[in-house]
């Protein structure tokens, strides 16, 4: 039997906390392992609890979004880290572009249907990105905004400009070869290089580099 995944809420809100934890226990494949209202708490159970997903608002407390991103940093700089999904009240291109930046793997709003946050928590669990429609459509946007050519842009080959691409599309180094007809190893070396060659040590901060860049 595959094991469950671990997960922990971070929210202020205690009712929250409860409403999201009543929704997610009900799914045999989910254990919630723990809660936590700030930033502090958050770095303390994940220390302790070590689960694979946490989902994240990032408004805590009185403090503005910047705690919540800044969390985000923390926690994706962890080894191992934990899939960061973000579940919040806000919808700001600025935030969701930022929490990519941040490592986050997701981005959903809290009006979300109980059906897409579990799908969502699956998602990320196995590696790949999730969005709802309305933080998708802002990372869209931010993909298909024109960017001048840069002189230090890297020197992708055309196979690491289709990775990219599909990186985009939040899918893992096995889809990536089942696209390409390559092997999930050769997809990972290609990821890696292309990774190295953008500075980056993380999938979706080669994505934003690389609409940066005029790659995608």
């Amino acid at each position: 039997m595959t094991d469950p995944i671990r997960l922990v809420i971070v929210d202020d809100h205690a009712i929250v906390r409860q409403g999201l934890r009543s929704i997610l226990e009900r799914e045999p494949d989910i254990e919630v392992v723990g809660e936590a209202s700030t930033a502090a708490d958050a770095l303390d159970l994940v220390a302790a609890a070590r689960p694979h997903i946490v989902l994240l608002d990032l408004k805590l407390s009185a403090g503005s979004d910047v705690t919540g991103l800044t969390l985000c940093g923390e926690l994706t700089a962890r080894v191992p880290a934990p899939g960061v999904l973000v579940v919040t009240t806000f919808l700001d291109e600025r935030l969701v572009l930022e929490a990519i930046q941040r490592g986050a793997r997701g981005y959903v709003l809290k009006d979300v249907d109980a059906v897409a946050l579990v799908a969502a928590i699956r998602a990320v669990r196995r590696g790949e990105s999730a969005f709802d429609s309305h933080s998708a459509a802002m990372v869209v946007r931010s993909l298909a905004a024109p960017a001048p050519p840069s002189p230090s842009s890297p020197d992708l080959t055309g196979r690491e400009r289709e990775v990219l691409a599909l990186l985009a599309r939040g899918l893992s180094n096995e889809a990536i070869g089942r696209e390409l007809y390559i092997s999930a190893t050769t997809a990972k070396f290609h990821v890696t290089n292309l990774m190295r060659k953008l500075a980056v040590s993380r999938r979706a901060e080669a994505v934003y580099a690389g609409s940066k860049l005029g790659l995608i």
